[in-house]
């Protein structure tokens, strides 16, 4: 599955639960092996982009095979963090509440 394909997966599962984005109101962009994409979340609804048509709060860049093994419950975020396999730019509180809005995939 594509990388689009997963975080299209998230945003959707994201916004049939509204509670889920409760609170959120950011830009996350995922750099993932030279390509980048962006959750905008606002007013209880996220929406995917491709490229940065957003200024981002959170910026996650990691390979696509890192990200991969983070979105299968392969690899643990804080361990991916602190082996350097996942770097984190921006606002790290709202870096802590990306962890919430990828388990709506789940």
């Amino acid at each position: 599955m594509s990388v689009y394909a997963v975080l299209e997966s998230v945003v959707q599962r994201a916004n049939q639960s509204p509670e889920t984005l409760a609170g959120l109101n950011t830009v996350y962009q995922f750099n993932v092996s030279g390509q980048s994409y962006q959750v905008k979340v606002e007013n209880k609804k996220a929406v995917l982009a491709e490229g940065c048509p957003y200024q981002p709060n959170c910026t996650v860049q990691l390979s696509d095979q890192t990200f991969h093994q983070l979105m299968n419950g392969q690899l643990n975020p804080v361990t991916a963090f602190m082996t350097g396999k996942l770097k984190i730019q921006g606002d790290m509180s709202q870096a802590m509440k990306l962890q919430n809005l990828l388990k709506s995939r789940l």
